[in-house]
């Protein structure tokens, strides 16, 4: 039975594109000339993202002569997703609403309301860098007020606010539940819907949506695969379950034996997915990009990191579209990691997941996933930069344990830089400054106090600047809180005190360091008022001789006065 275009287009609302594309290509053949299916041809290439082949067919059908506006429809969606000039596009889309707008009739002055949705479609597609989303918005608008059964645009207008930014998520919504209100069986509104709140790790709505849509629409396929992708680094016996379901309605192509495929990673049978790839590639799949990627993942946790390396690295030069997802990049960086000296590289690959990604929580992730492979190459001055990127990604307030890795890092920072003044002078106020925030948010808590005193030794590695004398202030301050239980802290920290104050003070007269130094003396005495202690004998013995050097000081500073005032 011959297929027509409608049929082709039921294909891809199924996400099936290697059975539109057989479908429309069979048309196509028969119907060279046939604008509509041309452009429907290149659509499901574009959907499979093939943008190269898409646009061999629509130039192909402009040089056969077939100029009509669903061509230049298609040509501008395939300049749009090539980053082409996005006024140049808008000239093309403009033309072919101008060529279809009714001359006559009861839709006299009207446009195609058919041809503002296929426009609404190619702003839709692709990256939030690609094409106008509220130029697409006011087509789409226009398209559904014109057409009031049409569900498929609604689809394309909430992608287009999502483009816009998470802010529009309501509208976004609002969209895809319109497309249900006209249609209660168009599964696909159900499904995006739930895919948002999938993308907020919101498990209960997710559930809600996805529930609808399987309830519209039980063979609707994609939304099996949404719960595969949920559950596979979660529970792969559940993800097993759906990818079963998924493999049931999809297509027979290469997508879906790249997801078994994976799906047999994930379970930890890397030597049979490994055999699932080597045979696809043996046959149909043989140029199917995804297999390499499906190959880095299997050789990196079988410890083979050159092969994975090389795996990943040609996975991401044959990529086209949105093939190359952040997992990808994460993965790569995480691999060229284990190679001395690629640290750069690795955070080039992690910065690009992150600017892929649209999820918050993925990007915090990610930045913590630079912060650790920079650590481990012992880069510390980087790590402590990725550690507050993360925490700026996250856009809140750091926790207690935030806070704690932001102040290892800094800590660690200053240690790799301590011999590098002009490095140490610009990382000291900022981990200062970690530490006072850490203080400031759980005053309650040690770690804050312990983290600046250690930080500012670190930073003042000769004692000469001072930089420690208020952080150990603050922290006896917080540790007399229990003298009894912390009085050892105390005695130490009183010890740094008291040998600043006495050697290497300049900001007071030498006189006065003396006299602090042997005040702090007499405190340290009398947390330990034992004659017989240690403590005791040594901070008794150690005043006595700050005493003798300040006395032969103060005598010294006498005669001199003396002997000047007779030399007058």
């Amino acid at each position: 039975m011959a297929q027509s275009v409608e049929d082709g287009i039921k294909f891809l609302y199924y996400q099936k594109t290697k059975s539109a594309k057989d479908a429309l290509q069979k048309i196509v053949n028969d119907k060279p000339k046939d604008a509509y299916a041309i452009y429907w041809l290149g659509q499901a290439l574009l959907e499979n993202e093939e943008i190269a082949a898409a646009k061999a067919v629509y130039q192909k059908a402009l040089t056969d002569g077939v100029n009509e506006p669903w061509i230049w429809v298609g040509m501008a969606h395939v300049e749009t997703l090539e980053g082409a000039d996005i006024n140049t596009v808008k000239q093309k889309f403009e033309q072919a609403i101008t060529a279809t707008t009714a001359t006559k009739g009861k839709n006299k002055g009207n446009p195609d309301p058919n041809i503002l949705a296929a426009i609404g479609r190619a702003c839709a597609d692709g990256s939030s860098k690609h094409g106008d989303p509220q130029y697409g918005i006011d087509k789409l608008k226009q398209a559904v007020e014109l057409d009031k059964t049409a569900t498929e645009p609604y689809i394309s207008l909430g992608i287009c606010y999502l483009k816009l930014g998470g802010d529009r998520g309501g509208e976004a919504v609002e969209a895809f539940r319109e497309a249900t209100v006209r249609n209660p069986q168009y599964a696909a509104g159900f499904y995006r819907i739930g895919y948002i709140y999938q993308s907020q790790n919101n498990t209960e709505a997710m559930n809600e949506w996805f529930g609808k849509a399987i309830a519209a629409d039980a063979t609707y396929a994609p939304v099996y695969f949404a719960y595969f992708n949920y559950y596979k680094d979660k529970d792969v016996n559940a993800a097993k379950e759906f990818l079963d379901k998924y493999v049931q309605y999809a297509d027979k192509d290469c997508k879906t034996d790249y997801f078994v495929a994976d799906y047999l990673f994930r379970a930890g049978k890397y030597q049979e997915s490994l055999d699932k790839g080597k045979a696809m590639e043996a046959g149909e799949c043989k140029d199917f990009p995804l297999l390499y990627a499906l190959y880095a993942y299997n050789y990196d946790r079988l410890g083979d990191s050159v092969t994975a390396k090389a795996s990943i690295e040609k996975f991401l030069s044959l990529a086209t579209g949105t093939q190359a997802e952040p997992e990808h990049y994460v993965l790569a960086g995480k691999i060229a990691a284990k190679f001395p000296g690629s640290e750069d590289q690795a955070v080039t690959y992690i910065e690009k997941a992150i600017e892929l990604d649209t999820n918050k929580a993925n990007k915090v992730t990610y930045a913590n996933t630079a912060a650790t492979l920079l650590a481990g190459a012992k880069k510390y001055q980087k790590q402590l930069q990725w550690s507050i990127k993360a925490i700026s990604l996250k856009g809140e307030a750091p926790s207690e344990s935030e806070y704690y890795r932001l102040s290892q890092a800094a800590s660690n920072a200053i240690a790799a830089a301590i011999t590098d003044t002009v490095a140490l002078a610009s990382l000291f106020p900022t981990a200062d400054s970690i530490t006072n925030a850490y203080i400031t948010a759980y005053p309650d808590k040690p770690q804050g106090y312990s983290f600046r005193t250690l930080i500012a030794k670190k930073a003042d590695y000769d004692s000469t600047k001072g930089l420690a004398v208020a952080p150990l202030e603050q922290y006896n301050t917080y540790l007399s809180k229990d003298v009894t239980a912390n009085k050892k802290s105390i005695f130490s920290n009183d010890y740094y005190l008291m040998i600043y104050y006495a050697q290497y003070a300049k900001d007071i007269p030498k006189a006065d360091g003396y006299k602090k130094a042997i005040a702090i003396a007499d405190h340290m005495i009398a947390m330990f008022p034992d004659t017989a202690s240690e403590e005791y004998i040594f901070a008794n013995g150690t005043k006595k001789q700050l005493q003798g050097a300040l006395d032969k000081f103060e005598k010294a500073s006498a005669g001199g006065k003396a002997n000047g005032a007779s030399s007058k």
